[in-house]
């Protein structure tokens, strides 16, 4: 039986892996910070799979803890990383994200194990014009890259590819945006769905993101794993969606009306700036972050043709993740209950409709 160490399986994306892994399987480790799962087992993101987790206290800054996880593991799957578009504190985000990735890889290295899954982002590529969709090929240089987030993540990427040149068998996987159950904390497009839902959301602006399912995300690693080439490099997505078209699918699964105000890009930036300026002083996060503010100045839309291709990754429905992620949500107290009331119960969504092709 395969062993294999997740690294952020309290997490969204981790979470998903470390699920997927125990429905094959697999041995599982995963590597938890001191008191993110309970006495009693208990961990939101490992739900009906806990129990069959060997959980391994440790950090990604200290190594012999991570030697202690690592150590007996054929695969690891680096998918911890401090996700958050604002931090008073921006050493915390470089330290976990660029230093505790080169601990777990070479760790991981020194300790023989035989394939590393490093999940990136499509964040480190080069956001594609109006009309133009990118690829793996289209990598942004650091000084292109916008906000502490994304240039951690592009060191940390840069960091990965170099070890694999020396020989360490690292894959990157660059999963888009995904969405679904289980997005506990939540993510930035995860808090845009519960806003929506809450009716916080009013307005909307011309960006776009590639959306995918965070089981399909979870099920492209191990797909990596696999079949993927060291040093190469495969995007996780799905569908390109506008805005527009996100709130248009999130009003037909719930019944509620969708943001009618269309907010000009160009107003973004000045109202992010005095938004995190304000978060500075307040130390409480913006309303807008600057760096999402940036991001969406373009449209986030990309090509998942090479992980079909190579890894044979075969991503389902976008609308049937947000189904899910939306009864999540609802289900566990992430609206309140006179709004939650509102939200019609969606009928199961169509199984096995293929998903709208715009990435070739």
């Amino acid at each position: 039986m395969a062993t294999a160490l997740v690294t952020g399986a309290t997490g969204f994306v981790g979470g998903a892996v470390a699920r997927e892994l125990v429905a094959r399987g697999w041995q599982v480790r995963a590597l938890v910070r001191p008191g993110s799962v309970s006495s009693a087992g208990s961990c939101r993101t490992l739900e009906g799979c806990v129990s069959r987790i060997d959980c391994v206290t440790g950090d990604l800054r200290d190594r012999e803890s991570l030697r202690r996880g690592i150590d007996g593991c054929d695969t690891v799957f680096h998918v911890a990383a401090r996700y958050t578009l604002w931090n008073p504190d921006k050493r915390e985000i470089y330290r976990d994200n660029v230093d505790g990735t080169r601990n777990v890889l070479e760790v991981s290295a020194e300790l023989g194990v035989k394939k590393i899954v490093y999940t990136s982002t499509v964040g480190v590529l080069k956001a594609p014009k109006d009309n133009e969709i990118g690829n793996e090929a289209s990598r942004a240089r650091l000084t292109e890259v916008a906000g502490h987030y994304k240039q951690s993540k592009w060191l940390a990427d840069e960091c990965a590819r170099d070890l694999a040149t020396q020989g360490v068998p690292v894959v990157i996987v660059n999963p888009s945006t995904p969405v679904g159950p289980y997005d506990v904390k939540p993510t930035p497009t995860g808090l845009m769905i519960v806003d929506f839902l809450s009716g916080k959301m009013p307005g909307y602006t011309n960006t776009g993101l590639n959306l995918v399912s965070v089981e399909d995300v979870a099920v492209g690693h191990i797909l990596a794993a696999e079949k993927g080439v060291p040093g190469e490099s495969y995007i996780l997505g799905a569908e390109n969606l506008s805005l527009k078209e996100i709130f248009a699918i999130l009003s037909k699964l719930t019944g509620l009306r969708p943001p009618r105000i269309r907010v000009p890009r160009r107003l973004l930036i000045p109202l992010s700036t005095l938004s995190t300026c304000w978060a500075y002083f307040s130390r409480r996060p913006p309303l807008i972050p600057w760096e999402a503010a940036a991001m969406a100045q373009k449209h986030m839309y990309f090509d998942c043709s090479r992980a079909r291709r190579e890894l044979g990754f075969a991503p389902s429905s976008v609308t049937d993740a947000l189904q899910r992620a939306v009864l999540w949500f609802r289900d566990n107290n992430y609206v309140r209950p006179a709004r939650a009331h509102a939200i019609t119960r969606p009928a199961a969504a169509e199984r096995g409709r293929p998903p709208v092709n715009r990435n070739l």
